[in-house]
């Protein structure tokens, strides 16, 4: 009787050896889509950050020089776009060539009016679940800047 008692539980600890490894693996699994997760979430809020400083500092600019908006020629540091588009470091998660920026001056472009410098792009989502609770794989971001134009320009 004693033998019988023992041999069943050496039984049923041999059944049970891949219980933790299956255990393992499903855990694993959420862990990973968590945090996979999570990195996107904090690579969409670094592309936001990088767009919000690159509006600032067009909205700063063109505080200065509300009239110098846009140039034809795209190497010309003195308008409001190109400082917007290279104000932010390379390496950067935003795709510079498809990001828009809109300047506004409704109010005029006096003294004591305001700028407004807005810039949009579309951020690519790697983790597909995060796509599924958005409802596309692509996020707009909107960034906005304003400023008071404190001096008329040259």
């Amino acid at each position: 009787m004693i033998t019988h008692t023992l041999r069943s539980k050496t039984v049923s600890r041999r059944a049970e050896r891949g219980q933790s490894l299956v255990e393992f693996s499903l855990m694993m699994m959420i862990i990973l889509s968590l945090l996979l997760g999570v990195l996107d979430v904090g690579r969409a809020y670094f592309t936001f950050l990088a767009m919000q400083d690159a509006a600032g500092e067009g909205a700063m600019f063109g505080s200065l020089h509300p009239t110098w908006k846009t140039s034809a020629d795209k190497t010309d540091p003195n308008n409001i776009t190109y400082r917007v588009k290279t104000s932010a470091p390379t390496g950067t998660l935003v795709n510079w060539s498809s990001a828009t920026v809109n300047i506004d001056t409704s109010g005029g472009t006096s003294i004591g009016n305001q700028i407004t410098v807005t810039v949009t792009s579309n951020f690519q989502l790697v983790t597909p679940f995060i796509g599924t609770i958005v409802g596309s794989q692509t996020l707009p971001l909107k960034a906005k800047a304003v400023a008071l134009i404190t001096s008329a320009g040259p």
